[in-house]
């Protein structure tokens, strides 16, 4: 069972009951993608069901009335060990349907981290790098620095030889769009995932620094490089309004990390999402 911790330090056991064994899960990508998709609730249910879940999690939660949860994440998360401090701001991006922050992008990584992966073959196939230490504001700052920051985090997965994925959620800055970046260093293959029209021009400062890490990572290693680097634009579902970018990028993660998908196909999904509340399904 994932525990929180007050800010006292205290464990806290959430309401998740017991867990599925994910070992069980891997065996058949498909079948689990099926399943983690029936525990989603999505608008194509009720949504008063939906936000009956949430009002009981609040009301069972000392959040709203100011307290502060820690969430220890260990390195096999993000390559170092890191924690996160959920507030009410946090839940209120989720109960009043808000643009999604960094606390709640990360809290719900580790969840995925802790529930889909953890002991199986998919930590070796899948990774992730905190949104915190690569976006725009920080490649403006410093992109060398931001570049290093990615190398490093290539370096502690191990030697990269065999195909696997890292996931940048990256954000725009100032609270901007959120959009997912998928790298397989093997194969010099960048995903763009994004829910609004467009692709990574967008963004030259990002795909410049991708770009620079993976070329510094793979001079660092002693591998050959015998061709560029390859951006692919996936077909995403996209959203319908301004908001809803972060909960499409989680939504992105967990269905690819299902499929157990390291080669993502250009058209992956035949639906459109709809808003999601992905998060709440943590605490139940």
């Amino acid at each position: 069972m994932p525990r929180y911790k007050n800010k006292a330090g205290k464990d806290i056991p959430t309401k998740s009951g017991t867990k599925t064994n994910p070992k069980s899960q891997k065996e058949v990508p498909g079948q689990m993608l099926d399943k983690a998709s029936k525990e989603i609730p999505t608008t194509s249910g009720t949504k008063s069901q939906i936000m009956m879940r949430l009002e009981k999690m609040v009301e069972e939660s000392d959040i709203m009335h100011g307290a502060i949860r820690s969430v220890d994440m260990d390195e096999g998360v993000f390559g170092i060990a890191h924690s996160e401090l959920i507030a009410k701001e946090d839940m209120q991006q989720l109960f009043e349907h808000d643009e999604l922050g960094i606390a709640v992008i990360h809290t719900y990584i580790w969840y995925m981290y802790d529930t889909l992966m953890r002991g199986t073959e998919l930590c070796n196939r899948f990774n992730f790098i905190a949104a915190s230490r690569v976006n725009t504001t920080f490649i403006t700052k410093n992109p060398t620095s931001v570049i290093n920051e990615l190398v490093d985090r290539f370096m502690v997965a191990g030697d990269n030889t065999t195909p696997s994925l890292y996931f940048l959620p990256f954000n725009s800055g100032n609270g901007g769009h959120w959009v997912l970046v998928a790298m397989d260093l093997s194969r010099l293959m960048v995903y763009y995932l994004d829910s609004l029209p467009g692709d990574w021009s967008k963004y030259p400062s990002m795909k410049k620094t991708v770009d620079a890490a993976i070329l510094k990572f793979r001079s660092k290693k002693n591998y050959r490089n015998r061709k560029d680097i390859t951006w692919v634009r996936v077909q995403c579902p996209q959203q319908n309004n301004s908001i809803d970018c972060g909960f499409f990028v989680l939504r992105f993660m967990r269905d690819i990390i299902a499929l157990n998908r390291i080669d993502i196909p250009k058209m992956i999904w035949n639906n459109n999402l709809g808003f999601i509340l992905i998060l709440s399904d943590m605490f139940y």
